[in-house]
């Protein structure tokens, strides 16, 4: 790096959509000096991908870069096959947590289990906050929301620790207040070969931080940090003592074969037997 971050060198010169507060102006700000950080000046090497919601506008049309808006929870299919078709370029999808772990989940387990070489940032502010709060897949045990008036009666959906089970390269979940690590982490996940996954726990004051009694982001931000437990120390915790509380860290970090190179064998094979035939 030879010159200063500045957010605006990768921004188009519109007016952001996000509300007061909304930790995906963090989540935007974490990724561009990762990108900035890894000497990257422009974002001609990547494409983005994102369906539906607040966590959606990141990348398009903000970014000076190509992306496409996919249809509520299919953003990962649509990145796979560009990735498949152009495998030189950087291709990330950014979403929330309802379009990622709720509609898109079954599209974001088996990118996992084929370790295809995209990167998926998960904004998760534990509600679907574009929509009216209704419950999410993440919304922490208890909640009210417009749909669970008396509290949500189902555990919320551990999506990091699901993806890396499923068989990713690299998944790791921190908090907005945790900007360095989240930085860091997406400096990781950009550059790994394989899928990369990052949870990026967010603040949504509007919609959620009013029902559980929080007035604005510094609140949720000081909510976040007496709740959250690194994940060294949550291997040593009962499953009482974890109720609730945000585990942070890294989840999965291994180096192994890709889709594309297990594809790209396989056309190698079939070109062979062509040719003999």
């Amino acid at each position: 790096m030879t010159e200063p971050f500045t957010i605006r060198k990768y921004l188009r010169d519109l007016p952001l959509p996000f509300c007061k507060g909304c930790g995906c102006l963090t989540v935007m700000n974490c990724f561009l000096r990762a990108l900035h950080e890894l000497d990257y000046h422009d974002m001609r090497k990547f494409v983005f991908c994102s369906g539906i919601g607040c966590a959606a506008w990141i990348p398009s049309p903000y970014f000076k870069a190509d992306s496409i808006h996919a249809a509520h929870g299919r953003s990962i299919p649509v990145a796979t096959g560009i990735k498949l078709m152009r495998p030189d370029l950087n291709v990330i999808v950014f979403g929330g947590d309802g379009d990622i772990a709720g509609i898109g989940l079954s599209h974001l387990v088996h990118a996992a289990r084929r370790n295809i070489g995209i990167t998926v940032v998960m904004v998760n502010n534990m509600i679907y906050g574009m929509t009216g709060g209704q419950v999410a897949p993440t919304t922490p045990l208890g909640i009210k929301t417009t749909t669970t008036p008396y509290g949500s009666f189902d555990p919320p959906l551990d999506t990091t620790r699901l993806v890396a089970t499923a068989g990713a390269s690299y998944a790791a979940r921190w908090t907005t207040l945790h900007f360095e690590q989240l930085k860091d982490a997406m400096k990781t996940a950009v550059t790994t070969n394989g899928f990369a996954f990052i949870e990026a726990v967010s603040p949504c004051p509007t919609t959620f931080g009013r029902r559980i009694g929080l007035k604005d982001a510094a609140e949720m931000l000081r909510w976040f940090k007496q709740n959250t437990t690194l994940k060294e120390k949550a291997n040593e915790m009962t499953e009482t003592e974890l109720a609730n509380r945000i585990v942070v860290g890294k989840f999965a970090h291994t180096e192994k074969r890709t889709f594309t190179d297990h594809l790209q064998e396989t056309l190698k094979k079939a070109e062979k037997a062509a040719r003999k035939n």
